[in-house]
């Protein structure tokens, strides 16, 4: 049986004012090409880079929080190889030297997390390619994982946790659809554990669907190609979205094609004499991590399902924590609120504020609205904004208690649903709880449950 061996190569784009070594803007919402432009990042001779301090200090960020050892030394280096969208010919980067080696994060270990530089962007449309140098020098941090994942689900998992890590620590949007974060896998597959069979590369994979695709797909070709006595080779190979399936591309190269050596017109970077770059300073700087924040809401007394769906994007989970803030992290109060606000509007909260949401939980603790009439108010506060006890009593649906009122309701049910008082006159309970929920429609949401069921049971004998 044929074991597979995964592991993820993660480019994202760094989230700085300034490109990596020049002052042209870093915009990634720059629709004009060939804009954010100037003399550095275009290589015109003569032409000197200068380290942007903000992407060195994002990936010391980024290592501190996969808990990796940060460098004290480290330096850039030149990665030679042409290609159109490489102005000068090489793309500065590190190797033997990375700002960050080690760490781990959703328990998948990592090799090494290295700072670089961006490529121009290629455009091939009707026979032509075009280049947009927009992109040409945007900080770019590249993520290196250990080769221990087995399966394309894990592989996902591990991509989305790391989107969310970087847009916790404000270090990129990550947006894969805008080429923010690249995902590109290494996968060999063998039959004896812990030897590694010949490495294939899939490349600038765009969407998580499309890595845990590529992966399944090209671990299955690996194996029928040596079930059938043939070889794998070393190679790049791309991922067709619509055949879904790899394709080849080219023949990989090795570290010595790319002839590494140090950028001479950079100064070494000795990060223990930067006081700003300290491990004490840099966990400082942290917010609250993922993983920290799953374990805060489950201690609140949340479903493991629940926290994974709060948390699984930052602006949801923001907007929550928001909504605990508000409510004084009380676990029942909180319970309710992720109740609502996952089984009814699926985590978009739409108009509605934090303070709004937190006070619509108020009106339902303390029964002022009725379950069905919450929901209702719910919906209206995502579509229209406002305060929720205002819209419940523009919509009479600010909950009945009054046993008069309600007592006029009931007669008309009882009235009408003569079966059901049968029934429940008989012994089956259960009609008691239809002849509520009648009640309950017949006062449009807005008698107290509790009371309807007493009453009727009362007037019932």
């Amino acid at each position: 049986m044929y074991r597979p061996t995964i592991g993820l190569e993660v480019h994202a784009e760094l989230s700085t004012r300034t490109k990596m070594f020049c002052n042209s803007a870093n915009d990634s919402n720059e629709m004009r090409p060939n804009t954010n432009v100037c003399p550095i990042c275009m290589a015109h001779p003569g032409t000197l880079p200068i380290i942007n301090q903000e992407a060195v200090r994002h990936i010391l960020r980024i290592g501190t929080a996969v808990g990796g050892t940060l460098a004290d030394f480290s330096e850039f280096d030149r990665k030679s190889y042409f290609y159109p969208d490489i102005p000068k010919g090489y793309q500065i980067s590190q190797y033997h030297y990375p700002l960050v080696s080690g760490g781990s994060l959703a328990g998948i270990a990592l090799t090494r997390v290295h700072l670089e530089e961006d490529t121009a962007r290629s455009i091939h449309s009707k026979g032509k390619s075009l280049i947009d140098f927009n992109r040409a020098g945007v900080p770019l941090m590249e993520l290196v994982t250990e080769p221990v994942m087995s399966d394309a689900e894990t592989a996902g998992r591990f991509a989305r946790e790391l989107q969310l890590l970087l847009r916790t620590l404000g270090a990129s949007g990550a947006n894969l659809e805008k080429g923010e974060m690249r995902l590109e896998a290494n996968i060999s597959v063998s039959k004896e554990e812990g030897t590694f069979g010949t490495k294939v590369e899939i490349k600038n994979l765009n969407s998580f669907r499309s890595v845990e695709r590529a992966i399944a797909y090209e671990t299955e070709r690996q194996k029928a190609l040596l079930e059938k006595g043939g070889k794998v080779v070393q190679e790049t190979r791309g991922w067709d979205e619509e055949k879904q399936e790899t394709f080849h591309q080219r023949f990989k190269e090795g570290s010595a094609d790319y002839r590494f050596f140090p950028e001479p017109d950079l100064p070494k970077l000795f990060l223990s004499d930067i006081p700003e770059f300290s491990r004490e300073a840099l966990h400082a700087s942290l917010p609250e991590l993922p993983g920290e924040r799953r374990a805060r809401y489950a201690a609140l007394g949340l479903k493991t399902e629940d926290v994974i769906f709060i948390t699984a994007q930052l602006e949801r989970g923001t907007f929550f924590d928001a909504v605990v803030r508000e409510l004084d992290d009380a676990k029942e109060a909180v319970m309710l609120a992720a109740n609502y606000f996952i089984s009814d509007i699926a985590g978009e909260p739409g108009k509605a504020t934090p303070a709004s949401f937190a006070n619509l939980i108020r009106l339902v603790a303390s029964q002022t609205l009725s379950s069905r009439g919450a929901k209702d108010v719910l919906l209206l506060l995502v579509e229209q904004g406002g305060d929720p006890e205002t819209i419940a009593r523009k919509h009479n649906l600010i909950q009945i208690h009054d046993a008069g009122a309600l007592g006029t309701v009931i007669d008309t049910v009882l009235a009408v649903e003569t079966k059901a008082v049968a029934e429940y006159q008989a012994g089956k309970q259960a009609a008691l709880q239809y002849l509520v929920g009648k009640a309950m429609k017949e006062s449009k949401g807005a008698g107290n449950p509790l009371e309807l069921r007493r009453i009727i049971a009362e007037k019932l004998g």
